[in-house]
């Protein structure tokens, strides 16, 4: 916008100063006088894509106004004149030395000065050292005008960034102190939660032990269950809580959790993304805890999604294989046959093979993954009826 600004403007100064009367040497406008004049500022239209072509352009145009005598010469009759064309000259060389990249400014300080001193020279030989000498004044003092502006510029870009860089890092170690902070907390509740249900097994088994001989025990005892599993259940909400992260709260909000009943919506959504899938249930399917449905939807949605971003519009197979001991969930693909294209593809559930890892891992299951021999990849999760936790003899 200031280039389509001053390009007119100049052009119009500049043939103001032409058709002025006044200056003993002119000799009148004629065409070729008007459509220099106008060289004048319309280079500066394009100045921010060409700068050293702008420069040049306008630096010619001037020369020429001033060699057929349309503008007065910078020294004449024992006086300097810098008029509006030599002012368009050093705004030129002022704009040109605050855009140029990355500007080598000295090396354009001594061309410009050099070419302005030895026009001078050529085409006003009555005062050409003079001229020479304003001229030269004139684009050093714009080169030095436009060297401050760019320097200017160039600290608070950096003062920006360091500004930001330092904000970065506070917001980068306030989240560490809030993350050590919540692992120390969950440390201290993970310990209560553990009491609490080791509390409960004791109380069950003593229950159960007295409550032929001693029915009034018995529901005392069970009260006394029934008070420490809503304790628990308690500090397992302020556990999990803390636990949870700021992108978890984003997305998750208070959404149910999906489950194996969710898979066959997965699958159609993967299907509209362009992935040929085909499910295959094999054996009885037995109810199984929450965690473990959860985890595999979560390796059932991350590893078609992987196999959507890096195959493409590929044929995968999902089988669920149910044993008496558990799930053998396998997902296997074909690999790439046709380039993926731009079509949206459906959120994955963690974080790759390393999430899926952790989440078969914390059910009590294995993992396996791996490409085949002909081709494509293999996703094979074993999962457990129940979790295959370590667990403590109560009894004794």
């Amino acid at each position: 916008m200031v280039d389509f600004l001053l390009a007119p403007l100049l052009a119009v100064a500049a043939l103001t100063e032409a058709v002025d009367p006044g200056h003993p040497t002119g000799r009148g406008l004629d065409g070729l006088g008007i459509a220099l004049a106008l060289m004048v500022g319309a280079p500066f239209a394009v100045h921010r894509r060409w700068p050293g072509a702008a420069l040049w352009a306008v630096g010619a145009a001037a020369a020429a106004l001033q060699a057929r005598h349309s503008i007065p010469a910078p020294v004449a009759g024992g006086g300097a004149t810098i008029g509006t064309v030599l002012l368009a000259v050093g705004a030129a060389v002022f704009l040109t030395t605050v855009r140029y990249g990355r500007c080598p400014t000295y090396q354009l300080l001594a061309v410009t000065a050099l070419a302005a001193g030895s026009t001078e020279i050529l085409i006003a030989p009555a005062d050409s050292i003079g001229s020479a000498l304003t001229v030269d004044i004139l684009v050093v003092a714009a080169w030095a005008l436009g060297c401050l502006v760019r320097a200017r510029r160039a600290i608070a870009a950096e003062a920006l960034e360091h500004a930001a860089a330092l904000k970065r890092e506070q917001v980068a170690l306030a989240r560490t102190a809030v993350v050590e902070e919540r692992a120390r907390i969950a440390r201290e509740l993970h310990d209560i939660v553990a009491h609490h249900v080791s509390l409960m097994i004791v109380q069950a088994i003593a229950a159960d032990r007295v409550q032929t001989t001693d029915p009034a025990k018995t529901r005392e005892l069970h009260a006394a269950i029934e008070a420490t599993g809503r304790a628990t259940v308690a500090e397992l909400r302020r556990l999990l809580e803390l636990l949870r992260t700021e992108e978890d709260e984003a997305v998750a909000g208070r959404s149910p959790q999906p489950a194996l009943a969710d898979v066959p919506p997965l699958l159609d959504s993967l299907r509209e993304a362009g992935l040929s899938v085909e499910s295959t249930h094999l054996g009885t399917a037995h109810p199984l805890p929450a965690g473990t449905e959860l985890t595999a939807y979560r390796v059932v949605q991350e590893a078609l999604t992987n196999t959507l971003k890096h195959a493409g519009h590929t044929r995968a197979a999902v089988t669920f294989d149910w044993q008496p001991h558990g799930l053998t969930l396998t997902v296997r693909d074909d690999g790439p046959l046709t380039p993926a294209t731009t079509r949206p593809v459906p959120p994955g559930g963690g974080h790759g093979l390393v999430g899926m890892h952790e989440r078969v891992a914390a059910v009590g299951g294995t993992l396996h993954t791996g490409p085949l021999a002909h081709g494509g990849f293999l996703v094979r999760a074993e999962l457990p009826l129940t979790p295959s936790d370590n667990q403590t003899d109560y009894s004794r």
